[in-house]
């Protein structure tokens, strides 16, 4: 099993529902590629395995917002999931964290399944949006906004 559920995701308003637990236990739960898949890039060159994959859509649908970030949003573990997490509560935003550096199987997959190789990857209405620069140049332009709002009336 993975790191404790309360380190992988924490609700904005710190209430995690029975649905919310249930689905971040699945997302620890879910096996690790067989390691002769995987390359040296560490990323499963088979793909990842279909029960981190379901988890992962899962988990996105679930949720309007998500942003799979180093650390949470109370101790961001780096200066751009740091300014992610800041521009999200600047606009009042409600939204889930994901830490990824507590198991390397989600940090990996995350990264094939977005094709996005770095971190934080935001999630709005289960479609990836960007990482921190994406963010911060959508928040400047009032897309961010408009994808927010969108996200909110679904």
């Amino acid at each position: 099993p993975l790191a404790n559920m309360q380190t992988l995701a924490r609700s904005s308003n710190m209430r995690a529902t029975a649905a919310h637990r249930s689905t971040v236990a699945r997302l620890q739960m879910a096996p690790a590629a067989p390691r002769r898949f995987i390359g040296a890039s560490g990323m499963a060159g088979g793909g990842m395995a279909p029960e981190l994959k379901r988890s992962i859509d899962e988990f996105i649908a679930e949720n309007k917002v998500v942003v799979f970030m180093k650390g949470d949003r109370e101790q961001p573990q780096c200066g751009f999931s740091a300014r992610v997490v800041q521009i999200m509560q600047i606009m009042e935003a409600e939204f889930e964290t994901v830490d990824i550096l507590a198991d390397e199987r989600l940090r990996s997959g995350m990264k094939e399944y977005s094709q996005w190789p770095t971190f934080p990857q935001v999630y709005i209405n289960g479609e990836f949006f960007g990482g921190a620069d994406i963010v911060l140049e959508a928040a400047q332009s009032g897309e961010l906004k408009e994808a927010l709002e969108v996200a909110s009336l679904q």
